[in-house]
């Protein structure tokens, strides 16, 4: 079994192959000098698992940027958030590329011709890496803080720069593969947002010409209130002690990312007791009645569970909402689906959530919101539209799943060497090109 020879990070720093950088200080970045838009700047809430959670962003303006240029990233840095979730980090490629560097984070900057710093992201995604990250950073502290010291003490593995590309390489293919997946489920999700929109909000549905307006809506649609014709049930409030490694799915507020979209990621396994209102099904539309944030980002977000992923049964938590359609609506799940993502209803949820530590938004609420409900035969003519839009939608979304799997089952052994790739022939995807210049 080949074992990689190791390298210490402090050992990089020494012969000037590396370079560590805090943030800057409160003094230097102030609340006040963010703008509404320029360039973004890298805070702990965007570090992911390799990647920028591009979500809630800030901004600073070009002269502030120039005052910052000692934090100011570039192709090949790797950034760590310096409190909370120290396991996490981003890899600066072509996004982020000319971004700042928060007050939260820690920069480490490799510049080594016997080192990928891409593998060395993937390195740092291994569980026995973020294991070891957190045992470290979270000793003796009520919240895991992290430092230069500590991340002088990294022991990297150092395989041959040969062996390190081909390891980059072959996960990045997987990467790569994954994004553009994502980005083709963007479009799609947009087209249906877009058929929505043109139909049910400009009023630009088939047949409108014919069709008499009153005071720019069709006069013949009523006015209803959304409780009126779906349910809307709570979910379980559960408690801590019954989560376990197996049981029941608990689908809770994690499997909603802030920028749209279901985290699979996110899901628990519960072991406790339920009632049946509590249970869901892949495909039904779930709601999130609570943020965590008090900004709203979350409150009021509408998503469709996944099919094909889940063998167990599923639950939701009491942070969330499952839309029940009942017979009358069975076949009309994506028009209410849209309903709840339009920003009117966005609104309406905001505007009724309330409380000191944690937004909530109560059923009785929810229910109150008022929509203008179009004839049976141009919702189903609406549902036959985009219905297989989310269908390949879904599609992609498990071929990213399988994809997922795979890279998270040769990350491991790729990392360590027990599977070499020393006498493969390995070309290198798009995304890698042009990073041996950059760093």
């Amino acid at each position: 079994m080949n074992q990689y020879p190791t390298i210490k990070v402090l050992d990089l720093v020494h012969t000037g192959e590396a370079k560590l950088q805090t943030g800057p200080f409160g003094t230097q970045l102030k609340a006040s000098d963010y703008v509404s838009e320029g360039v973004p700047v890298i805070n702990v809430r965007n570090v992911g698992f390799g990647d920028i959670r591009a979500n809630k962003l800030e901004y600073l303006d070009e002269p502030m940027v120039e005052k910052l240029a000692a934090h100011k990233l570039k192709k090949g840095d790797i950034v760590f958030g310096r409190k909370g979730a120290v396991e996490r980090h981003a890899f600066i490629g072509s996004v982020g590329d000319g971004w700042i560097q928060g007050s939260d984070c820690l920069r480490l900057r490799i510049c080594s011709e016997r080192i990928n710093n891409r593998f060395i992201s993937y390195y740092f995604i291994t569980k026995s890496h973020q294991d070891w990250m957190q045992a470290l950073c979270s000793f003796g502290a009520t919240m895991a803080s992290l430092n230069q010291d500590i991340v002088k003490l990294i022991t990297l593995p150092l395989p041959s720069k040969d062996e390190q590309d081909k390891i980059a390489a072959i996960l990045s293919a997987y990467d790569d593969l994954i994004e553009n997946n994502k980005r083709r489920i963007a479009l799609l999700e947009n087209m249906a947002e877009e058929i929505y929109r043109e139909w049910f909000v400009r009023f630009r549905f088939p047949g409108y010409q014919t069709t008499p307006f009153e005071k720019g809506i069709p006069k013949e649609w009523p006015i209803k209130e959304i409780g009126s014709l779906v349910k809307f049930d709570k979910g379980l409030s559960y408690k801590g002690a019954y989560l376990s490694d197996a049981g029941s799915v608990l689908v809770n507020l994690k499997c909603f990312s802030p920028g749209g979209g279901y985290r699979l990621e996110g899901e628990k396994y519960y072991s406790g007791s339920f009632s049946e209102r509590h249970k869901v099904e892949e495909g039904d539309i779930i709601l999130a009645n609570t943020d965590l944030t008090q900004d709203g980002g979350i409150i009021g977000n509408p998503e469709v569970i996944p099919e094909g992923f889940h063998d167990n049964e599923l639950l939701i938590s009491h942070h969330l909402c499952a839309v029940r359609l009942g017979e009358a609506f069975s076949y009309a799940k994506y028009f209410f689906y849209h309903t709840l993502k339009t920003g009117s209803f966005k609104g309406h949820a905001r505007g009724f959530a309330n409380g000191a530590t944690v937004l909530g938004l109560r059923t009785i609420e929810i229910e109150r919101y008022k929509l203008l409900l179009p004839p049976d035969d141009m919702i189903s003519s609406f549902i036959t539209n985009v219905e297989p839009i989310h269908q390949m939608a879904n599609k992609l979304k498990k071929e990213n799943s399988t994809l997922d799997k795979t890279k998270n089952l040769l990350l491991p052994r790729l990392i360590s060497g027990k599977l070499s790739v020393e006498d493969l022939d390995i070309q290198f995807p798009a995304s890698m090109m042009n990073e041996a210049e950059a760093v």
